[in-house]
């Protein structure tokens, strides 16, 4: 029996309405939500990505403003972040990367206001997020729980498997999941024997950059699969980590590649910008903030 396909697509249109319902209350307080994109690579790839997310904005009546700065210094971006974090008309920034060779992306997100980081890069936000408080968490890390809790996949007292342990996906989502009281394994490139611990978990997530690294050799017979991965086939297909042909008979439900978790995270970014817009609302009602409005 084939296993069922955890689309994306119905659960990024539920995170769709969600942004139109509060878009419309920030309407009528004359806020519009409003996202900066840092873009500093000719990357097409990159460039095709950061479009998609622009037109996803537009679709949606959020603002999208990308920043192209070509071949930028480090100086250069550090002062971009800075005049976007004092900029009460942004309301979420993100950093896009690859950066110009020699650049340290980690330095720079250090600077991005944790209440515009709408991505998590900023460690702090990590760290927040890691014991509980509030924080936005890594678009991709969040899509996972946002498709097993659609599908109503339950999570409490499972033992989940995430292979992968970046800052990105496998760390952040390993705290969200934990905050589920989910049993959390992280497998990483330097597990011996992976097998060992991803055929004992109920659900496994698969985010480790490395194409069909998952086989029918190493899940549990009706076990949940999250394919995180996203790599261009010669024919100009895409793939994802998990070797979905051997392991769809076997296990009970797939995220497929593409269609799965990363049509959730557009839509995600673009939520946590207009979250970031409510937040900033409301501090400004308390007085911590100035409050621009006719925006």
């Amino acid at each position: 029996m084939s296993a069922r396909l955890l689309l994306g697509e119905p659960v990024a249109e539920k995170v769709r309405q969600r942004i139109g319902d509060l878009v419309t209350q920030l309407a009528t307080e004359h806020v519009t939500p409003k996202l900066a994109v840092i873009v500093a690579t000719d990357n097409q790839a990159t460039n095709w990505y950061v479009s998609s997310i622009a037109r996803a904005a537009t679709k949606l009546a959020v603002a999208c403003e990308v920043l192209d700065l070509g071949e930028a210094t480090a100086e250069t971006l550090a002062e971009t972040i800075k005049t976007l974090n004092a900029d009460e008309q942004i309301h979420g920034i993100i950093l896009q990367t690859p950066l110009p060779q020699g650049i340290d992306a980690s330095s720079l997100v250090k600077l991005i206001d944790p209440a515009k980081d709408i991505d998590g890069a900023n460690p702090g936000s990590l760290g927040q997020l890691s014991v509980g408080q509030e924080a936005f968490a890594p678009a991709t890390a969040r899509s996972v729980i946002e498709i097993l809790e659609h599908y109503r996949i339950p999570l409490a007292g499972k033992h989940v498997a995430v292979i992968g342990r970046s800052t990105v996906v496998g760390k952040p989502l390993a705290q969200l999941l934990l905050q589920l009281d989910a049993t959390v394994t992280i497998c990483h490139s330097r597990t011996v024997n992976l097998a060992e611990h991803t055929s004992r978990a109920e659900v496994c997530v698969v985010a480790a950059g490395q194409p069909h690294l998952l086989t029918a050799n190493e899940v549990a017979a009706h076990s949940v699969v999250i394919d995180v991965g996203t790599h261009v086939t010669e024919s100009g297909g895409l793939t994802g980590d998990v070797q979905a042909d051997s392991v769809q008979p076997l296990v009970s439900a797939l995220s497929p590649v593409p269609g799965g978790v990363g049509t959730v995270t557009t839509a995600l970014l673009l939520l946590h910008t207009v979250q970031a817009a409510v937040n900033f609302l409301e501090r400004s009602r308390r007085g911590e903030c100035q409050m621009s409005v006719g925006r």
